[in-house]
């Protein structure tokens, strides 16, 4: 008889373990999800494209940002509409190798410019917790994907936060790997200095095994290193030796609602309780200057990654009568990009404009030298920093999409580590008006051991329960 298959409560170390044990067939775990996904993804809107193979491993979801053989990847933007690659990301071919099968590709904020997947040109994901709400961004469709039970572990791409962030909003764990553990060859690049994949899951144990798989040296990108250790499945029960910073700076910030402050300090005490030994630390320049600093970076690299989509060799082409190349070129950016990408592509190309380069990218580069160096002095005293991941809950959807700035601030906490290059994962603490809370554990760089290690046990005496409230 096949037991029941809850895809709301299995994890993804749950299904292997059907698998392994042969209570269900890999035939019979992929439709079960793909009949979640025909229940429940009408309204929640986390799937581009559903593709439901059919393997002996774990099925998975993966970000429209990575590149699938013969599977559309559209980066949620109009300009690859269409576009299926003839190649896998290296992720995807890592995943593909360990046996987990593509549940299907997950809505995003257009090139991963965004905090709640409202900038996707195929509308917008809704929270699975309160669908009048975001499932935050720009990986806001994975997230919802694995929040309600559509998918049991995915993949998302972290630049400012779009891990992390929508992990926060949706009560999931989510990794933001160490820059370089993770390829990004077949990704479709943002900002290439900034990017990261990583793994969004239930579990601080799933997500150890998902960053396992895709972690790791890679031929195909030369910023990739071998990682200095293995990466080890989380046990432990306690927080004995372990140093605990918190940056006043990061969780004394404005605009951190009192809700999500009051379960971040529950759980410094518990962590406390636990054996960690907890301090006080500075990052003044870092949270002063990160925001800024990123918002020169990063879309200066895009405007430079972004103008190969010319309409000449992939993707959406405008209809140009008459017109030459440069009226082709112009007519097709302007129909197929966005207006957040638009915003963007001209911030940086203003960024790097004759005249400007060295007052405001070639700045934003010193600027980022110093945020590295602060926190580098702030583990010569602590083993790890915590901070809230969102100063938010989820917020309503159209809340904020007349007003970048306040869209912007929802990563004012996870761009600083990120400018860094540090790893940084996010757990659920508990609740604040009937929604999820984000814990950001920081490290310094390959620490991802560590942050499994707190993340683990912290997890265990929260005891959070990642069902949305209105599902179970």
């Amino acid at each position: 008889m096949v037991p029941l298959i809850d895809t709301l409560r299995l994890t993804a170390e749950d299904v292997s373990g059907l698998l392994e044990r042969k209570e269900v067939s890999g035939g019979e775990i992929s439709a079960a999800y793909r009949g979640a996904i025909d229940e429940r993804d009408g309204e929640l809107h986390a799937f581009l494209h559903v593709v439901g193979e059919t393997g002996t491993g774990v099925p998975i979801a993966h970000k429209d940002v990575i590149t699938t053989k013969g599977i559309p990847t559209t980066a949620g933007s109009k300009i690859l509409e269409g576009y299926i690659p003839v190649f896998d990301s290296t992720v995807a071919s890592r995943c593909k190798e360990a046996g987990l099968p593509i549940v299907g590709k997950t809505n995003m904020d257009e090139f991963a410019m965004g905090s709640s997947t409202e900038n996707s040109a195929y509308g917008p994901t809704r929270n699975p917790w309160d669908p009048e709400r975001v499932p935050g961004g720009s990986s806001g469709g994975s997230a919802a994907a694995v929040a309600g039970g559509l998918a049991p572990w995915a993949l998302g791409s972290d630049t400012g936060g779009s891990i992390k962030q929508p992990a926060s909003l949706c009560g999931l764990v989510g990794l933001r790997p160490t820059y370089g553990t993770v390829s990004r060859y077949g990704i479709v690049a943002f900002a290439s200095s900034l990017d990261q994949v990583g793994p969004l899951t239930k579990t601080v144990r799933d997500n150890a095994r998902l960053y396992e798989i895709i972690a790791g040296r890679d031929p195909c990108d030369s910023t990739t290193v071998d990682l200095p250790e293995p990466v080890r499945i989380p046990v432990e029960e306690d927080l004995r030796g372990l140093r605990i910073g918190i940056p006043r700076e990061l969780n004394d910030v404005e605009g951190i609602e009192p809700g999500v402050k009051e379960a971040v300090d529950r759980t410094i005490e518990l962590a406390e309780e636990l054996g960690a030994e907890v301090g006080e630390t500075r990052l003044p320049r870092s949270v002063e200057y990160g925001l800024a600093c990123y918002y020169l970076v990063a879309p200066a690299e895009a405007s430079s990654n972004l103008a190969r989509y010319d309409g000449v060799r992939f993707g959406y082409r405008a209809e140009v009568n008459g017109g030459g190349l440069t009226e082709l070129y112009e007519h097709t950016r302007w129909e197929g990009f966005g207006a957040e990408t638009k915003r963007r592509i001209m911030l940086g190309t203003y960024a790097l404009s004759a005249g400007y380069h060295e007052a405001y990218y070639g700045q934003a580069q010193k600027v980022r030298t110093v945020i590295g160096r602060e926190f580098e002095a702030a583990f010569g005293d602590f083993d790890i920093l915590l901070s809230p991941t969102s100063p938010t809950v989820a917020f309503r959807i159209g809340e904020k999409a007349e007003n970048p700035l306040a869209m912007y601030l929802s990563d004012v906490l996870t761009i600083p580590p990120n400018m860094a290059g540090l790893p940084g994962l996010s757990i659920p603490c508990g609740l604040s008006q009937g929604l999820p809370v984000g814990l950001q554990l920081i490290g310094p760089q390959f620490s991802e051991n560590t942050l499994f290690r707190t993340g683990h046990v912290l997890e265990r005496v929260l005891d959070f329960d990642y069902v949305p409230e209105r599902l179970r």
